[in-house]
């Protein structure tokens, strides 16, 4: 043992191990629409853009507006508390693209969404 302790969900270098985990059916929402799910204590907004789901944390940076509850207009998510967008592929602010949600990665197995976390 090297004396160091290390978290349990992280690797022996110390990076976070991210996983897949269960968070929605694909039926659960709609093309177009958006909506909030807790999974490990998080809340993630997650989407549905023509059948490819992408998924980012819940939080606007602007006033902490509950993205999930915005307008979701093709690629882009409307914070309902002032009106920031956001891509929901890349995370960037439209009118900034510096600045940014954090995004997270999504799959479909079995007709079931996954985000990595």
């Amino acid at each position: 043992m090297d004396g160091i302790l290390r978290s349990s969900c992280q690797d022996v270098s110390g990076t976070n191990m991210a996983e897949f985990v269960e968070v929605a059916a694909v039926s659960d929402l709609k093309s177009g629409d958006a909506k909030t799910v807790e999974v490990k204590g998080m809340q993630i907004a997650l989407y549905n853009v023509n059948g490819n789901f992408y998924a980012s944390t819940n939080v606007c940076p602007h006033r902490s507006g509950p993205l999930g509850e915005g307008m979701l207009d093709g690629e882009v998510i409307t914070c309902p508390l002032h009106g920031w967008q956001f891509n929901v592929k890349s995370g960037e602010y439209v009118v900034v693209p510096a600045i940014k949600i954090e995004t997270y990665e999504t799959k479909i197995e079995n007709g079931k969404v996954f985000v990595k976390l």
